[in-house]
């Protein structure tokens, strides 16, 4: 399949045109409000129960680990089976996991072990609703306004982000952490039921549309998926460049943003801390407002690959930055081209994919972008330990630098190749 761009110019916003994407993008955000609504209040629960940095490391790990050990197979279930049914099964594990939290704080019978098991129970919810909903995205719009509908996904997940942790903390100072999270088992509820007769997935595809079904055959389907991309430069490319990305920064510099407040010492690290975090999810925002406003940018591998060179450049700008201003401007371009590229490498991923392991694809490609999320905290927490995160985590940008440069590279070498230049 080709990956450049259409011919006629995209619309602004081309995605939020049809009504199901309308539906699908509200109640994702919703659900993405819910998903870090919950965070808020149980790790704030957590730590004043148990004052565990043990169990707060648990809690990271067990919210990316099932991504790298389960997307794939979990795409492989999307492609078999109904996307619809799987997202459901997320949101209701979801909805479980508010309940388990609730019903531990009101009864004080909370043991580490609840805790253990709930943190589990979400982070497997996770990985049920980002890759079948990724999927079904190819049924609610058209193959010329996927990239729209990604990166307005895109946009929504970092509202969901924004927004779910002030949500949280207002519920939990009007009526409190413990009815709050019966409260947040709402939020999921408008996903959950749109989803119960909305006219997509498998059943609702036209005859020249369906493809085989393969059987699901678990963990074998990494190993069978990674065959079947082999010959795929472009999807190859974005599942390293994202791999990469997720494995030496991923998202570890936020959990040592006080730190960096701290260290640049401009006034009351509370407030320095909070300006940082909504510098890098404002940028992100302005990109998905102003890349859909213009519609300016290429499809294509390069794109990306300048985009994750950009992104190199303003994290490890900020990681040595000593001036407050300029570490927030450098977080809020980082913020910009973290989703710019990220959500066109998404994009190539998904139009490059064959419909028939289109799920498995995608599942692939959230086990390399998200899963290795899993390793992060130690390339830039645990190394900064050693020589300070400010030069850990540049470092880890300068790494990812040069592994970027590299699969650049390789992609003008592969498209020459491939024009016979």
């Amino acid at each position: 399949m080709s990956n450049s761009p259409a011919a006629s110019a995209p619309r602004s916003f081309a995605a939020l045109r049809h009504r199901g994407y309308q539906a699908h993008f509200i109640t994702y955000m919703l659900a993405m409000m819910a998903d870090n609504i919950e965070h808020v209040i149980s790790y704030w629960m957590m730590y004043q129960k148990f004052q565990s940095p043990a169990l707060g490391g648990f809690a990271v790990v067990s919210h990316w680990l099932p991504f790298l050990l389960f997307s794939v197979p979990v795409g492989a279930l999307a492609d078999r089976v109904d996307p619809r049914r799987v997202i459901q099964s997320g949101m209701a594990l979801f909805v479980i996991a508010s309940l388990g939290w609730a019903y531990f704080f009101i009864t004080d019978t909370l043991a580490m072990w609840h805790a253990m098991v709930l943190l589990v129970i979400h982070g497997c919810a996770g990985v049920l609703w980002q890759t079948a909903s990724q999927l079904l995205l190819h049924d609610i719009v058209p193959r010329e306004e996927l990239q729209s509908a990604v990166r307005l996904n895109a946009s929504a997940r970092y509202l969901g982000v924004l927004v779910g942790p002030a949500v949280g903390g207002i519920i939990m100072m009007t009526i409190g952490p413990k009815h709050g999270l019966l409260l947040n088992t709402v939020f999921y509820f408008p996903l959950l039921l749109w989803l119960w007769k909305a006219p997509y997935g498998p059943k609702f595809r036209r005859a020249d549309q369906a493809v085989p079904r393969r059987a699901v055959k678990g963990f074998s389907d990494i190993v069978q998926t990674a065959r079947d991309i082999a010959g795929q430069p472009v999807i190859v490319s974005m599942v390293l460049l994202a791999g990469a990305a997720s494995f030496f920064v991923g998202n570890s510099y936020q959990a040592q943003m006080p730190n960096f407040a701290e260290d640049l010492g401009h006034g009351d690290p509370g407030a320095a801390y909070s300006m940082l975090l909504a510098a890098d999810a404002a940028g992100a925002l302005v990109a998905g407002f102003l890349l859909e406003t213009l519609g300016k940018l290429r499809t294509d591998a390069r794109t990306a690959l300048l985009l994750a060179v950009a992104w190199c450049i303003a994290l490890a700008g900020f990681a040595l930055s000593e001036n407050y201003a300029l570490a927030l401007a450098l977080l809020f371009c980082a913020g910009f081209f973290e989703l710019s590229f990220s959500s066109t490498a998404q994009t190539l991923v998904q139009l490059n994919a064959q419909p028939e392991i289109r799920g498995r694809v995608i599942g692939l490609f959230n086990m390399s972008s998200l899963g290795l999320k899993t390793f992060s905290g130690v390339t830039v927490g645990i190394t900064g330990t050693l020589f300070g995160v400010h030069h850990s985590l540049a470092g880890a940008a300068l790494i990812l630098l040069a592994i970027t440069l590299w699969l650049w590279r390789r992609t003008v070498a592969a498209s020459r190749k491939a024009s016979g230049g």
